[in-house]
């Protein structure tokens, strides 16, 4: 059973943290998050690029110059591929990039992510978030203290205060536990959550 250190805001070791094996002392799946990355930036294209064939340009209806005797190479129409003005080869159109996965594979995938941070040391769980109001140097001096690089801050819920003061430092993102996705956390560096996170993770991911 893994455990982690509790950390106070101000980067102080305030106790220990036990973490489910089934979640976060899983073996890492490499496959399954692959297809789960592979899926979730292909969800995220819209499809909606379009070209025209030389069959939806306008005009060419007429041949530019007859078959033979001129000299030049022959041609059928203006609104051929090779034309200036002429319709694209094998024109992109709309279509649907969107990717099917499984639940249990996607569920198999969040268990190998957490685990891999947590097996590379890459996880920071923090006793809370203590901002009176937006800080961003308050924010940064806490990342020093626990050496958080690129860090993802997972939070049980909306917290404008920790989001603020958050979004100015490079490289750093805030999401909610809801929100959660394999993308992000193999995304980020450091991986940063509260105890009541890694419960609720616990709750959902086990089994």
């Amino acid at each position: 059973m893994p455990t982690l250190k509790l950390v106070s805001f101000q980067g102080e070791q305030v106790g220990e943290m036990q973490l489910a094996d089934e979640v976060f002392g899983a073996p890492v799946h490499v496959p399954a998050m692959h297809q789960v990355v592979v899926a979730q930036l292909a969800n995220r294209r819209r499809g909606t690029q379009s070209a025209k064939t030389r069959g939806e340009v306008s005009g060419g209806g007429k041949k530019p110059w007859r078959q033979k005797k001129t000299g030049r190479a022959r041609h059928g129409s203006t609104r051929s591929p090779i034309w200036t003005g002429g319709g694209v080869t094998h024109a992109p159109k709309p279509r649907d990039y969107s990717q099917k996965v499984n639940k249990k594979v996607r569920r198999l995938a969040i268990r190998s992510a957490l685990s891999l941070k947590v097996r590379d040391e890459l996880m920071t769980v923090v006793q809370s978030f203590d901002l009176s109001k937006p800080s961003t140097k308050e924010m940064i001096a806490f990342f020093s203290a626990v050496n958080a690089r690129k860090p993802l801050i997972v939070l049980p819920e909306s917290n404008e205060t920790v989001a603020k003061s958050a979004r100015n430092v490079p490289g750093a993102k805030v999401i909610n536990m809801g929100n959660i996705n394999v993308y992000d956390l193999l995304n980020a560096g450091t991986l940063v959550m509260t105890p009541e996170v890694v419960s609720r993770l616990e709750e959902v991911y086990v089994g």
